[in-house]
């Protein structure tokens, strides 16, 4: 199973063809696809016909919605925007960083596009869902 980002849906309810987005294409009804619950928020909210947002939540709420908070998560995810901090980096969304770090601490790989994900994967050990393809 993988968890797929906001960066890829909405690219890919877009239309927009990226590697990322022709991947979930692949998946999709193949293999078990995931997504998180703040990423379903941030997807919908952007649709601004009812028509388009009814068809993007049936799709999305058919796949496993994996919760991305909590206390325990709060905390790791702070402990990981540190760890990078401390390398120079300093990731630009605070979301993405609980994302990460969900993803990291379930063992899922991320489907993204977004760079901020980049260094998750080069020092925190993120597996990227285009890795090896």
């Amino acid at each position: 199973m993988i968890l797929v980002d906001s960066s890829v849906w909405i690219d890919y309810f877009r239309g927009t063809g990226t590697p990322q987005t022709d991947r979930l294409d692949t998946l999709l009804g193949v293999e078990p696809i995931a997504t998180g619950d703040l990423i379903l928020t941030e997807v919908l909210q952007g649709f601004v016909s009812d028509r388009d947002f009814n068809q993007a939540k049936k799709l999305m709420t058919s796949l496993v919605i994996v919760e991305l908070g909590g206390q325990a998560m709060a905390i790791q995810a702070a402990k990981n925007f540190r760890a990078l901090r401390s390398r120079g980096i300093t990731v630009r969304k605070t979301i993405d960083t609980v994302i990460a770090t969900r993803c990291i601490e379930s063992r899922l790989p991320l489907l993204y596009s977004d760079r901020d994900f980049d260094p998750f994967v080069e020092h925190l050990g993120l597996r990227s869902a285009l890795a090896g393809n």
